[in-house]
């Protein structure tokens, strides 16, 4: 991939992850709770597949787009490690939302996960400027 491209799709990402961000407040406000824990997992996913790109790591996976992060930032220390307990929950809440049957959230839960993301996000982004 051209540098120029890598940069667009970075960027791209990036966009998305903060759209994702817009969403999710909207769902949140319309009290649609599964939906919105889906969106918070896929904007986290969206930014730290930006972070991925810019170190040169690439997957389908994304338990392995997890592990990376885990692996290379949080295990070495370049951030906290409550940035990848947030991506792993949220990744699990993601997963009990679209396949558990009668899977509920509570609208606070949502709230800390919502307010967890940006965060998360805020963080990331950091790493990639």
């Amino acid at each position: 991939m051209k540098e120029k491209d890598k940069l667009e799709l970075i960027k791209y990402r990036v966009e998305k992850s903060k759209q994702t961000i817009e969403d999710v407040e909207f769902l949140i406000k319309n009290n649609m709770l599964g939906l919105a824990v889906n969106r918070i997992y896929y904007g986290g996913f969206y930014i730290l597949s930006a972070l991925a790109l810019k170190n040169n790591f690439t997957t389908s996976k994304h338990q392995q787009l997890i592990g990376w992060f885990n692996k290379t930032f949080v295990k070495e220390k370049l951030m906290d490690k409550k940035y990848g307990q947030f991506i792993v929950k949220a990744f699990e809440n993601r997963s009990t939302g679209d396949y558990d049957d009668f899977a509920e959230f509570k609208k606070e839960d949502v709230l800390t996960m919502f307010k967890e993301l940006k965060d998360f996000c805020r963080k990331i982004q950091e790493f990639i400027k």
